[in-house]
Order: C-alpha cells, then sequence, then structure tokens
C-alpha cells in the first residue's frame, strides 16, 4: 500500500468520525482515491449525483480531513467513474446501486451503500443525510397534548404514523391547517419520528422552503431526474409550511409529485396556515388535489389546552432542572393571560425557569405577572372565511350558496351576491380578483362594482345597514 493510500485511509476515518457512520456509509463509502499529485486530490465517485451531492455539502469537509493529513493538499477534484466495471469487482446488489442514485437531495432508500444493511430510521441523523429538514427530538406524540381543538387532527396523524406497508391509505392527503404556534408542526414532526422508527416506510419530513432549494439545486446541477425519482420513492411523504411553496416551475413539480404519490397509494400529509382553497399562489389542480383528501384544522388553544400544556412543559422542564417548581395558580394565570399560541405559553415558562435559575428565586405569581406583561396580547379578531361568508349570506336571504355562485341576474340572487363580495372585501384580506374566482370566477370589475353598489346604498338604506351590521356580528362571533 502506498503512501497515498495510507493517507486516504486515515481521510476515511477521519471523516466517518465527524460524519458518523450511516452518513459516511450512505455518500463517501464508494469514493475512490484516483491521484494525489502537485496538492490536489483526484477523488472518484460512481455516479454523477453523489458527484453532485458531495461537492454541494461536504466539499470543505473532505477537504479539511486531507489538510489534517498532509497540509501541501490545496483542492479537491471530483470526477465519476467509468461505468465500465474492472474484473476484480464484483457487480453490486440491486439495492445498493440504487442507494447511489436515489435522489438529487440525497434522498436515499433506506440502504447502507456498503454492507446493504437497513439503517436506522429514527435515527435524525439519518433523516437529514437523506434530505430532510431537520428534526426537533422533543415533537413526538407522547410529548403533543390532545384537546377539543387537536383531537381530529391528531387521531388522523397517528393514524397515518401507524399504517403499515401494504395497508390501505384512508386519507391522502392528509391536510392539516392551523395558526401559527397551534402545534402543525408537533403533529407532522411526530409522524416522521413514529413512521420511521416502525422502520416499513420511510417517512421523509420537509419544509417547502426546503422542497424549493432542493428542486432548484436540482435543475442547476442537472440531477432533476434523479430528485423526481427520489421524492416519488418516498414511502409517506411529509411536507410542512406549504403556504411558502413560490415558483411557477416549483408548483408544477411538487403537483407532479403529488399526483404520482398518491396514485401510486403513497401518503402524503401537508401542513399549512390556512385551508387548501385559501393558497391563493398555487395553481387550481394543486389546490384541488389538496381539498380532496382529509382537511382538518386545528382550531386555537383553549385555557383548559393551554393549562394542561403548561403542565406537560413543566414536568419536561424536571428533567433537566429537578427543582424547578411551577404553583398550579401561576400556571392557571398564565394560561389564562397568555392566549395567542403555544410558542408564547413555552416563552413564558421559559422566562419563569430562566429567572429561577439565574437570581434562585422561587416561581410566585407576582414574578409571573411581571415577567410575562408583553406576552399579554390583546384578543384578535377572528379571521373570517369566505366560505363562512357566502354560508351566513345564503343562510341569511334564503338562497343557496350555489345560487351565490352561479350566473343568475334575478333580483333575489343579485343584491345577496353583492353582499356578500362587500363583506369577503371588507372582512378579509383577499384581493379582488382572487374574491372574483371565489364567487363563481367573475372578473375583478365585478366584485368592484357590487363593492361601490353596497357602499352607496348602506348610506341610505338604515335597513341594509342594519341587516350588513348583523352579518358582520355573526361572522366574527
Amino acid at each position: 500500500m502506498s503512501n497515498d493510500d495510507e493517507s486516504w485511509l486515515r481521510v476515511k476515518a477521519r471523516l466517518r468520525a465527524e460524519v458518523g457512520d450511516d452518513v459516511f456509509s450512505s455518500w463517501f463509502a464508494r469514493m475512490d482515491l484516483e491521484q494525489l499529485a502537485d496538492g490536489v486530490v483526484r477523488l472518484s465517485v460512481p455516479t454523477r449525483f453523489l458527484k453532485s451531492w458531495i461537492q454541494s455539502h461536504y466539499a470543505e469537509r473532505v477537504l479539511a480531513c486531507w489538510q489534517a493529513e498532509q497540509d501541501q493538499v490545496g483542492r479537491i477534484e471530483l470526477i465519476v467513474r467509468s461505468a465500465v466495471l474492472k474484473t476484480t469487482v464484483q457487480p453490486k446488489p440491486k439495492a445498493e446501486l440504487m442507494a447511489a442514485s436515489d435522489g438529487a437531495r440525497g434522498f436515499g432508500n433506506g440502504v447502507n451503500a456498503s454492507v446493504g444493511r437497513p439503517m436506522s430510521a429514527g435515527d435524525p441523523g439519518v433523516h437529514e443525510a437523506l434530505g430532510g429538514s431537520p428534526l426537533d427530538a422533543r415533537l413526538t406524540f407522547d410529548s403533543f397534548v390532545v384537546g377539543r381543538s387537536n383531537t381530529l387532527a391528531q387521531a388522523a396523524a397517528r393514524q397515518v404514523a401507524a399504517a403499515r406497508r401494504g395497508d390501505p391509505v384512508m386519507f391522502n392527503p392528509l391536510y392539516i391547517h392551523a395558526g401559527v404556534g397551534l402545534g402543525k408542526t408537533h403533529l407532522l414532526q411526530a409522524i416522521t419520528w413514529a413512521g420511521n422508527a416502525g422502520g416499513e416506510r420511510k417517512v421523509l419530513y420537509l419544509t417547502a422552503e426546503k422542497f424549493m432549494y432542493g428542486f432548484v439545486s436540482a435543475l442547476r446541477t442537472q440531477t432533476a431526474l434523479a430528485f423526481k425519482e427520489a421524492l416519488r420513492g418516498i414511502g409517506v411523504l411529509v411536507i410542512d409550511d406549504l403556504q411558502f411553496l413560490q415558483g411557477k416551475s416549483t408548483q408544477a413539480e411538487f403537483c407532479h409529485t403529488l399526483n404520482a404519490l398518491i396514485d401510486a397509494g403513497r401518503q402524503v400529509v401537508i401542513a399549512s396556515d390556512r385551508p387548501p382553497s385559501e393558497l391563493e399562489s398555487l395553481d387550481d389542480r394543486v389546490r384541488s388535489r389538496l381539498a380532496g383528501g382529509l382537511v382538518v384544522e386545528m382550531g386555537t388553544l383553549g385555557e383548559e389546552l393551554r393549562f394542561e400544556i403548561l403542565k406537560a412543559r413543566v414536568v419536561s422542564a424536571r428533567s433537566h432542572h429537578p427543582s424547578f417548581d411551577v404553583p398550579l395558580p401561576v400556571l392557571a394565570y398564565i394560561a389564562k393571560t397568555v392566549t395567542h399560541n403555544g410558542r408564547d405559553l413555552e416563552g413564558a415558562l421559559n422566562r419563569l425557569l430562566a429567572h429561577n435559575k439565574l437570581t434562585g428565586q422561587s416561581v410566585t405569581l407576582e414574578m409571573a405577572e411581571r415577567e410575562v406583561r408583553d406576552l399579554i396580547r390583546p384578543q384578535e379578531p377572528k379571521r373570517v372565511k369566505i366560505e363562512d361568508i357566502q354560508r351566513i349570506v345564503a343562510r341569511q336571504y334564503n338562497v343557496s350558496r350555489s345560487d351565490l355562485l352561479s350566473s343568475r341576474r334575478t333580483a333575489n340572487v343579485v343584491r345577496p351576491r353583492q353582499v356578500a363580495m362587500y363583506l369577503a372585501k371588507t372582512l378579509t384580506l383577499r384581493s379582488l380578483p382572487e374574491i372574483g374566482r371565489r364567487f363563481g370566477g367573475r372578473d375583478h370589475t365585478t366584485v368592484l362594482h357590487a363593492v361601490r353598489k353596497i357602499e352607496g346604498l348602506v348610506g341610505n338604506d338604515m335597513a341594509l345597514a342594519e341587516e350588513i351590521e348583523i352579518l358582520k356580528r355573526q361572522l366574527q362571533e
């Protein structure tokens, strides 16, 4: 064995120690040293995908490992080996070959590239190596506190996570929507942890931002085909924060991936801050496909649920800080006054913990009142949805919702339709074109005419003004 080969063995050992066995086996096990000359190390890998992935994510680390062995090394050069196998090399198992080409963002198929054994799916390092977004070990089903507002979402998520390969897919896609800090990400990561722990189906958790980055990176490195094939080979694809998905080509690829997975009987789970119908930036076909599964809303956290969440967080904190104690009256005060979302509750408790540990003072009601003062927010008005406006207006005027969306021009339909459009413009942040689309595909000028018409009538018609105020109160209750 030459000195260069010995150096390469030490570099690989150093690299394995830094990234871990699973990551090393996935990406570096079949990297070979071709040449070391004039401060340039030439390394080869069997596929173009592996080359682009290592260049994008590990080039500096590989170079640093080489420089730790030989400080004269100044550059790493990656090449793709010839597809012709040498006679001394035995053909590799099919599953092992797939691991090298499975996905432009590193979405492997759960097979260790060096020995063909299953990876430990519950290991977050493996999940991230396969291209997934980072997971928080705290976000599991065991730590999720169930209440009236999230019971259905939690039950559906557990059903998805417990399913096994070959089981019929009940909810596809499962679409969970809620405001900020109400537990969407917690449930999605819980599905990922529990699903991967079962080992039968590989669950991949991605934020919409990571999906976009992966697709754009694959286009740039000309590995888009591998990216698409890898995504469509996932057992359960979990996408978080879908409202941030931007770009026509990215959305088109997401649509194709969604259709391919659902048609193949693979599970898709999606979370967003609004229902599919309100994702205005997405194509109609995507919205329609999303709405065709199970759409579940996670409501605001009631006071009782907030109290239970706080109790659970105190118990969790005691595993690291055994002396931390929060009297029940203090928890009740926080649950009553900090109403916005779960993150504010977490922040309030963290402040009490920090004050307790740094000053040694016991947690009291006075301390809580002082520490969480800025987290006590005024009650926000209810977010009004166009579907609710249409439903309540139709009921008020004794017409159907389909009448409001139809092309009928009779007086008993035109006025309620105009009132509904007026309320949609004044009570929501939707644009005129979006409102028109939601009212049977009408032009924005039709919506503008309706808004101006009702504005003009309200000033002179007291009965109409009173009707609209009643409708507003019903919508904001």
